[in-house]
């Protein structure tokens, strides 16, 4: 975990048994055990803070960014609205002259 092998945890107990002595050595290893569990509690929570943040940075990214998507979008629709538009007038001037030479040849 520390970077500590079997022996030196080894030579650690043994100097925390003779300087705080066989009698307290278990409470004070219940101590240190709460301590570590309590300093992952805040390691986590301050993990779950920052992940937190980070979405709600990217949030309004992401909203600028599916806008900007739409709006290429619309002006992509509003242009092949336009150029169905122009083909249609076309069209219909087109049916509109034939009607006209159709009519000539029929008066004439």
């Amino acid at each position: 975990m520390f970077g500590i092998g079997f022996p030196e945890l080894i030579v650690i107990m043994i100097v925390a048994l003779l300087v705080v002595g066989p009698a307290k050595l278990p409470e004070l290893a219940r101590s240190i055990g709460k301590a570590l569990l309590e300093f992952r509690r805040m390691a986590d929570e301050v993990k779950e803070t920052i992940n937190e943040e980070v979405i709600k940075e990217e949030e309004p990214k992401e909203e600028t960014r599916k806008n900007e998507l739409l709006s290429k979008k619309d002006t992509q629709t509003e242009g092949e609205n336009k150029q169905h538009d122009t083909q249609h007038e076309l069209h219909n001037e087109v049916l509109t002259e034939k009607e006209k030479s159709i009519t000539h040849h029929l008066k004439g």
